[in-house]
């Protein structure tokens, strides 16, 4: 059995919720004759989802969503699927990136599953052509749906688009559990420095940057918060967390996380107020929330190390993880999310693709919520997966909550 195959099985023995769904797919064939196209990290829990997609009876063209993310045995493996064509490879240059996109999207999509909406960006403004056949598509995190957001306020999009990045079932534990516990893993794996007692900072309290301070603050860390919005700055600081601004937080942090899908969170201005050995690393989609071009332009000196670039300043050296790119995905030994985590996350994913497959046509272009349907559909596999029970509504309760007569 390859190492690609290896990682398959081991990371589906984790994926109860999705196996079953699996199951199901198999015996409905929910996607018979569809092409599905995606951009999605290339690893072994997104194989999982492919491998579903096409037991559903899709055909699956898939590259990646980040050039350092894929992991080329498991990309090499999802070629012998029948019915499945991967075109990821890990260290793509920018080019080859937005050629395997082009890959996919030459096999005429009708659906899209996508994680930044990169795939969904070419399709708008170099594959225009292909947009007809388009009956909706799916997006994973939350950059993609700030992407997608400005593209229906613009009147941009062309399809609809499902929100998968939005649904409770996402932000509560992909976000909080799943990036704060892999971002820090990542970084302790690399660098191979203390997580107790360090000056931790986190720019940006959503709902990654709310798991990453907790799991933190579990470590021992002493976690400070930058934040733009006053409502997530003050439940930081209500959660127990220093709040400040990043010039404030620059000369005494330790380890630096980013997770605002924004640009210039680091910049030049900070980076001179850093202490020696300053740690820098990005949680959010893209390599464009911590400046590394400008410390390549004006460090004295450059040390590559396996996942690391430290950057010379005279005495001092800060310390770029993964290329400023995903830190849970892009190091060396980077894994993605816990397994389980994105079991609830591709589940979602699997349902939300028949749901447009279904209904797509029937849907305007814009960017759309998860039906709450799905999203309970997944927590209460969930609970049947660790045996649990919860209690119903009664009669009595249902009509309770739909009145407004009753009172005291």
């Amino acid at each position: 059995m390859s190492t690609g195959r290896l990682k398959i099985e081991w990371a589906r023995q984790y994926m109860p919720v999705l196996s079953s769904i699996r199951r199901e797919f198999e015996e409905g064939r929910p996607l018979e004759s569809l092409t599905v196209g995606m951009a999605l990290h290339v690893e072994a829990k997104t194989a999982v989802l492919v491998e579903t997609l096409a037991a559903a009876g899709a055909e699956v063209h898939i590259t990646g969503c980040n050039p350092l993310s894929t992991q080329d045995d498991v990309a090499a493996e999802l070629n012998e699927v029948p019915g499945v064509h991967c075109y990821a490879k890990r260290g793509a240059t920018v080019e080859e990136y937005y050629r395997a996109i082009d890959q996919v999207l030459d096999a005429r999509p009708s659906i899209t599953v996508d994680d930044g909406m990169d795939l969904i960006h070419v399709l708008h403004t170099k594959r225009r052509e292909l947009l007809k056949g388009v009956v909706g598509g799916c997006e994973e995190t939350t950059t993609g749906v700030h992407r997608l957001r400005a593209m229906a306020a613009a009147g941009a999009l062309a399809f609809p688009v499902l929100a998968v990045n939005d649904t409770p079932m996402k932000r509560y534990f992909d976000n909080v559990h799943g990036t704060g516990e892999s971002a820090l893993a990542a970084i302790m794996i690399t660098t191979n420095v203390l997580m107790a007692g360090k000056n931790l900072v986190i720019a940006g309290y959503g709902f990654c940057g709310r798991g990453l301070a907790r799991k933190a603050a579990g470590l021992g860390a002493r976690v400070i918060v930058t934040e733009v919005d006053p409502r997530s700055a003050l439940q930081a600081h209500m959660d127990g967390f220093a709040v400040m601004t990043m010039d404030e937080a620059a000369p005494i942090g330790h380890i630096f996380i980013t997770t605002t899908g924004n640009i210039g969170v680091i910049t030049g201005r900070h980076f001179p107020l850093m202490r020696d050995g300053a740690i820098l690393a990005n949680a959010g989609h893209f390599n464009v929330e911590i400046d590394g071009k400008w410390l390549e332009e004006n460090a004295a000196a450059v040390v590559r190390r396996d996942g690391i670039d430290s950057y010379r300043f005279g005495s001092r050296s800060l310390h770029l993880l993964a290329e400023g790119r995903l830190v849970n995905l892009a190091t060396p030994k980077g894994m993605g999310h816990p397994i389980e985590v994105m079991d609830l996350s591709f589940a979602l994913q699997a349902l939300s693709t028949r749901y447009i497959a279904e209904r797509g046509k029937g849907l305007a272009p814009g960017v759309h919520e998860v039906p709450f349907e799905i999203d309970e559909e997944v927590a209460l596999r969930k609970l049947a997966t660790l045996g649990l029970s919860i209690d119903r509504l009664t009669g009595e309760q249902v009509e309770y909550q739909k009145s407004w007569g009753q009172g005291t």
